[in-house]
């Protein structure tokens, strides 16, 4: 039986030069490793330098879109070329294709489960796309919501300084309470879980 409490923090919207650099350097502090789901137009050579960090610092590269678009109203062929495209930027950067994918709005639907080759991931959530929600209660919902295999939803894209605020908050409660920060493929290795097609993960636990 695995005795180990592992939780998955994943980053959505970035890269972003200001917000994404404070969640990296609080990331170093705790030593905690992250998942970071990008939009294909955010990779520029202005932003690249920051893609790179992400993964040499052991975090996680996935993918989030290239456009950021309801993609359940997208033709296969769409569907496709955004993937791909995405894919393709990913990899020029790192070398690696993303392992995961995350719907934009969480809107999916069929044809995206049968054109998109990546595990889905949705997370549980704490408002953090909302400007106004406070960063205490970002921090309340995250610390309700902890437990062992959940997947945080979160984001590191423009203005988004109370997530950074709330972060301050959460990580150091969660690691005394002997929580690890994992990535997504060592959520579910640690769990001897293999990602199955169709699912919408927010819970490595999850079998539908």
């Amino acid at each position: 039986m695995n005795e180990r409490k592992t939780i998955a923090l994943t980053f959505d919207d970035g890269p972003d030069p200001v917000i994404t650099p404070q969640v990296l350097d609080l990331l170093d502090e705790y030593n905690a490793k992250a998942s970071f789901f990008l939009i294909g137009e955010h990779i520029t050579p202005e932003t690249e330098h920051l893609i790179r960090r992400e993964y040499e610092s052991g975090h996680e590269i996935d993918h989030h879109s290239l456009t950021h678009q309801d993609m359940t109203k997208f033709t296969r062929e769409e569907i496709a070329a955004e993937t791909e495209e995405t894919t393709r930027r990913i990899v020029s950067v790192i070398g690696e294709e993303p392992k995961f994918f995350r719907p934009p709005f969480i809107y999916y639907n069929e044809l995206m489960f049968d054109t998109i080759p990546y595990p889905f991931i949705c997370g549980v959530g704490c408002n953090d796309w909302e400007p106004d929600f406070p960063a205490d209660e970002r921090a309340k919902k995250m610390l309700s919501s902890a437990a062992d295999g959940v997947m945080f939803l979160l984001h590191d894209m423009k203005w988004n300084d109370k997530t950074v605020q709330a972060l301050k908050t959460v990580m150091p409660e969660l690691a005394a309470q002997g929580y690890e920060f994992v990535t997504l493929t060592e959520l579910f290795a640690i769990h001897g879980r293999k990602p199955q097609p169709r699912i919408l993960y927010s819970n490595v636990f999850q079998d539908k």
